[in-house]
């Protein structure tokens, strides 16, 4: 979400309901993948601009930007074009209903690419937080590091978002529970985050099909019951540690 990923994955799906006769899940699936890639790249492009490089501050306003313009613009097209809205909100507002096992193993090998990539890129990562000065002494070239970091979540959350949807908050809980449990060890972090991350995704699922019996809630409604206030818990904290 912070990366716009999400809002250029159903940027490009709400486009291509519009403009192309595109309505099979498995059409999505490629297209939300695209979308993903696009603003991912962008982002990364916007936010490595400048004399100082890639920065956090820079690659969040860069995806702050590209996030809004992207959601502008789709907001816009379901405007003018009421059948796309009805097409694509369920997806818009992040669901597994429905997906099947044939949609989950086209993205799958891109998925176990950067899985493995992610834990192999964990060590450097963990040096590149002691800060990049320090990261730079010790013989790191902190801008590879970055650009595989980038490709990675590229890789990850846009095949996720190409299956179902924009799930939010499941991204933003987790890895901070995960570094209560294990610390900042980016190499536990990893693998205990993709644990607790499909525990939480499981428990929202069930959650959303009790709520509104015999209809199913999109699984995004129930993780911004628990996600919302967990960002307020740690803006606070983080303001009062400031």
């Amino acid at each position: 979400g912070i990366f716009g990923i999400n809002a250029g994955a159903a940027f490009f799906i709400v486009c291509a309901v519009t403009f192309f006769p595109l309505s099979s899940m498995n059409g999505f699936v490629w297209i939300a993948f695209l979308g993903a890639a696009v603003s991912g790249v962008a982002v990364y492009a916007l936010g490595s601009l400048g004399r100082n490089g890639l920065n956090p501050l820079k690659v969040t306003l860069a995806g702050a930007a590209v996030s809004a313009t992207a959601s502008s613009f789709t907001s816009g097209l379901l405007t003018v074009n009421e059948k796309s809205l009805q097409e694509v909100l369920f997806w818009l507002t992040g669901s597994v209903e429905g997906r099947k096992m044939e949609m989950l193993l086209m993205v799958l090998p891109f998925m176990a690419v950067a899985w493995i990539g992610a834990l192999l890129v964990a060590g450097q990562v963990n040096t590149l937080l002691l800060g990049e000065d320090a990261a730079k002494g010790l013989g790191q070239k902190t801008h590879l590091v970055k650009l595989c970091m980038g490709a990675l979540i590229i890789v990850l959350a846009g095949s996720c978002v190409a299956i179902a949807g924009p799930i939010g908050f499941i991204g933003l809980i987790i890895p901070h529970l995960s570094r209560f449990l294990v610390g900042n060890d980016i190499r536990w972090v990893i693998p205990y985050s993709a644990f607790l991350g499909a525990i939480l995704l499981l428990a929202a699922d069930i959650a959303a099909r009790f709520v509104a019996m015999p209809k199913e809630l999109p699984i995004g409604v129930m993780t911004a019951f628990i996600g919302a206030p967990f960002f307020i818990y740690i803006a606070r904290k983080g303001w009062a540690n400031r």
